[in-house]
């Protein structure tokens, strides 16, 4: 224990002096250059679902544009996150990458686009693949919300929640027509990407559409990895957003998005595991919805919008082992239907809030087929999951804040309740009706016009999903069987919270502690095995503990020069067990400079993690996790792009000194030493 207070007052001290050595206000310093105004009137929108200014939002929230996505040369939605502090990405392949907030993945963070969920009833306990099925091309920018989210946007946020937007469209008095092309390749044929869009703004009517193929070599890790095979995959994608403009007051915004991935080896499987294939082929989702907007401005309220969407995701897996003639190929489906209603109020710039209502229904299909390809017979098996299941949600909330000059106090609550059917010839029938009742509070403290401090207290849940109830078969280094009596996992985090903000300086500091409770854990069934795997039944059993401390500071020498800096610390206990909690990231953190003049950037970041040898048995037996742990790394990026017109060269050599290195939990190693480059045209 002090050991841990001892963390906390060295980070505690390191993250405030910048705020002590700085000694001017916001009001005594000049404006430097518009991307700095911007930056301190930074809006949000994931914690309260309508915007506010980031400096008075008692949330632990950050924002990455797609600037910042294509400057340094991010290939994935999940790689642009690394960019966000407090956040944490594990690959178990190329084509996934797990978001870790505060400790916590797959189905216990919540994932979001537009407003709709990403996050569905398969999404599985742990790291999964599914943010990298949004094409990071086609997004204006994510917003990160940590230590909250059940209250805004419902079950799975017990740590947090990520949100991607697409981009905004523009309403002209006259037509405008624009198009952009960018291509980008890598040495070692680690990447070609090609990107292409055109984009038409009106008075009445504006889209913008776009299409991405992309084709991704094996990776070359470091200096003594070498070419990791099989690793790289295929990806075509394409999108389309418009607008029509019906009256001053009322707008129709309509999106389709189809995110295409094939042959995505398992490279860890086949590594480690003696498999000759395994793969995910393929990795598919599409997204349709309908937006309708209405400004209202009578009374308390000024406006109203309704999202209908409808969502598909498939996932097809082939494995066959060395020396097998069964081939085995399994296709995962679900249908996800979204409906959602809410009003924006605002009275005597005082009190802000929303109300609304939400439903959701999944519907699952799944299959297997064991092929003998000695003699072309086939048998159909079980799926994944029980074909047929459905889960079903419906929900009501209300978010407040209230602006008292010095104090803005905020809090919300959300009642949820779920209808969840699973029909199995081998397990039998259930349905569950699990409902959930959470509220959020917190208080804002403007100390001057520079910074402020906050306490927040948020409550969490997580239903069971189908994934948890109806889970039979290999999923990573286990063999899982499902259990039909599970209860909702809870969650009761509370932090305090500094932001400060000049236009020179700007940071954050916060520290939390996070309650879990109910959580629904795989259980290893000593000296049972399937299938050569050892068996795991899920059970809501662990009662466990995640504290921890996440700092951020930005500093503007003059209007060319900016610094950065984070660091993030993250303790999680199992006290059911007594032992660490499963897949806790190591201390990690970044620092960077960057370099502006006219057309022409410069930037080199330092990444850096610390061994994480704090293992959970689980950790212990996951074949992704070294033995005794994951090794520290250092690593240092270049970057560097120039504007001419219309056309941007972007240049990034990463890991300059080919260090080897995995990020804790993953199943691939990272890039070695390589370069980058990009060219975008936009006209």
């Amino acid at each position: 224990m002090k050991f841990l207070l001892r963390k906390y007052l060295v980070l505690l001290i390191l993250s405030l002096q910048p705020g002590f050595i700085a000694g001017q206000t916001l009001d005594t310093l000049t404006m430097q250059d518009t991307l700095l105004s911007r930056t301190l009137t930074e809006v949000v929108i994931t914690a309260n679902r309508f915007t506010s200014l980031r400096l008075n939002t008692p949330e632990a929230i950050k924002a990455v544009g797609k600037n910042s996505i294509i400057e340094d040369q991010l290939r994935t939605a999940p790689e642009a996150l690394s960019l966000t502090p407090g956040v944490f990405v594990q690959k178990t392949t190329h084509g996934g990458g797990s978001p870790f907030i505060r400790g916590l993945t797959g189905n216990q963070t919540l994932l979001l686009i537009d407003g709709i969920r990403l996050s569905n009833s398969t999404m599985r306990y742990g790291p999964n693949q599914y943010f990298n099925t949004i094409d990071v091309f086609s997004i204006e920018k994510m917003e990160v919300l940590r230590g909250s989210g059940s209250v805004q946007y419902g079950s799975d946020a017990l740590g947090g929640a990520i949100q991607a937007f697409t981009h905004e469209l523009e309403i002209t008095e006259k037509t405008k027509w624009g198009s952009d092309l960018l291509t980008r390749i890598a040495t070692h044929n680690m990447e070609q990407s090609i990107r292409g869009g055109i984009n038409r703004s009106g008075k009445n009517i504006s889209f913008r559409t776009g299409v991405t193929w992309r084709n991704f070599g094996d990776i070359r890790g470091g200096d003594t990895t070498g070419l990791q095979s099989p690793t790289g995959y295929r990806e075509l994608d394409y999108d389309l957003k418009g607008k029509i403009v019906f009256s001053p007051r009322t707008s129709l915004t309509m999106v389709y998005q189809d995110v295409n991935q094939r042959d995505i080896p398992v490279y860890h499987k086949i590594k480690l595991e003696d498999y000759a294939i395994n793969v995910t082929d393929p990795q598919r989702r599409k997204l349709a919805y309908l937006k309708l907007n209405r400004e209202i401005n009578s009374g308390i309220f000024k406006s109203a919008t309704m999202i209908a969407s409808w969502q598909h995701t498939g996932e097809g897996r082939a494995m066959r082992k060395n020396g097998s003639d069964i081939l085995r190929t399994e296709y995962d489906r679900v249908r996800s239907l979204g409906f959602s209603a809410e009003a924006v109020m605002k009275s005597l710039n005082v009190w802000s809030g929303t109300i609304g209502i939400e439903a959701y229904n999944d519907h699952v299909k799944s299959s297997r087929i064991d092929t003998d390809i000695a003699t072309g017979s086939a048998t159909e098996n079980r799926g994944l999951y029980p074909d047929g299941s459905g889960m079903s949600s419906l929900a009501a909330f209300a978010i407040n804040t209230i602006d008292l000059d010095k104090w803005i106090l905020s809090g919300g609550i959300r009642y949820n309740t779920y209808i969840i059917k699973v029909d199995d010839e081998t397990l039998g029938q259930t349905r569950l009706t699990p409902s959930a009742f959470v509220s959020n509070i917190a208080a804002l403290r403007k100390l001057n016009s520079a910074s402020n401090l906050f306490i927040s207290v948020n409550t969490g849940f997580r239903a069971p999903n189908i994934d948890d109830l109806g889970t039979l078969g290999i999923v990573d280094f286990r063999y899982e069987m499902p259990d039909f009596d599970l209860k909702p996992e809870s969650s009761f985090q509370y932090q305090a919270g500094y932001k400060y903000q000049t236009r020179k300086l700007r940071g954050e500091l916060y520290i939390y502690r996070n309650e879990l409770y109910n959580l629904i854990v795989r259980n290893r069934i000593e000296d049972q095995y399937i299938e050569g795997y050892p068996l795991y039944r899920k059970e809501n059993s662990d009662r466990a503990y995640i504290i921890g401390a996440e700092t951020s500071w930005d500093y503007n020498l003059d209007p060319s020069w900016n610094f950065h800096g984070d660091i993030t610390w993250t303790y999680g206990q199992n006290t059911t067990k007594r032992e660490p909690l499963r897949r806790i990231p190591p201390l990690f953190g970044r620092l960077a400079g960057e370099y502006r003049e006219k057309s022409w950037l410069m930037k080199i970041e330092y990444l850096a993690a610390r061994k994480q040898d704090r293992l959970a048995q689980g950790d212990i037996d996951d074949n992704r996790i070294p033995e005794g742990g994951t090794t520290g790394w250092n690593i240092f990026n270049f970057n560097c792009s120039y504007t001419w017109r219309f056309v941007t060269i972007d240049l990034s050599l990463k890991n300059i000194l080919n260090s080897d290195y995995r990020c804790h939990g993953s199943g691939v190693n990272g890039y070695g030493r390589s370069l980058f480059l990009t060219v975008a045209v936009i006209i």
